[in-house]
């Protein structure tokens, strides 16, 4: 969903491509500098129970906004490969996988700081992965996927840097729980939209 917004924000985000190309950092060092905040942050919440004497409320804050540097950083670093020409497949894969990694590392660092439990921690992965899946395997079939449904990666990392800082109680298992829903909702659009497709396909093929 936010992926049609970035479309409305294409001459904002070609000025951030040249501002962050001007430092001499590639594209692919800025998909590295996303996934070095990102795993960073998970590494946050996974201290928790090691951090006595540290008010538990500054490590959601902390990896909050470590979330929202990196997914700023996953922002840039298409910006970048865009205004120096440097797309290539390499890059596309690197950044997926980084992508993957990142999240990995993120919802396992959730469950071991018990900030939320730990089987919401492996629903919201799992789904998390299988939105990834079914659009890599509806594109290997010549299903564009692309900005559908309501749970993409950085709608995901929006709900947990904002929702997981709501004062209420509890707030982290909340965001892991919607990240779940959101996720299983784009996962059941996807399958449905491929399916209808690929039936279309079929049909025009056997006319």
């Amino acid at each position: 969903m936010l992926n049609k917004i970035r479309d409305l924000l294409n001459p904002t985000l070609e000025k951030v491509g040249t501002v962050f190309a001007s430092t001499g950092v590639s594209a692919n060092g800025w998909t590295c500098l996303s996934l070095c905040a990102l795993t960073l942050a998970g590494i946050v919440y996974a201290t928790r129970p090691f951090t006595a004497g540290f008010s538990w409320f500054y490590l959601p804050v902390i990896g909050s906004l470590l979330l929202l540097i990196g997914g700023f950083f996953d922002i840039v670093d298409g910006s970048v490969a865009r205004k120096t020409k440097q797309l290539s497949p390499k890059g596309s894969f690197l950044d997926s996988t980084g992508d993957r990694i990142s999240e990995s590392v993120i919802f396992i660092g959730i469950a071991v700081g018990n900030l939320a439990e730990p089987i919401w921690c492996m629903v919201a992965l799992s789904l998390s992965l299988l939105v990834s899946y079914v659009r890599a395997k509806a594109e290997s079939l010549g299903v564009d996927l692309a900005g559908l449904g309501v749970g993409e990666r950085a709608e995901r990392l929006l709900i947990l840097a904002i929702v997981s800082l709501l004062p209420i109680a509890n707030a982290m298992q909340w965001a892991v729980m919607l990240v779940s829903i959101v996720a299983a909702c784009t996962v059941i659009h996807r399958i449905v939209a491929t399916s209808k497709k690929l039936s279309q396909s079929a049909s025009r093929t056997s006319v």
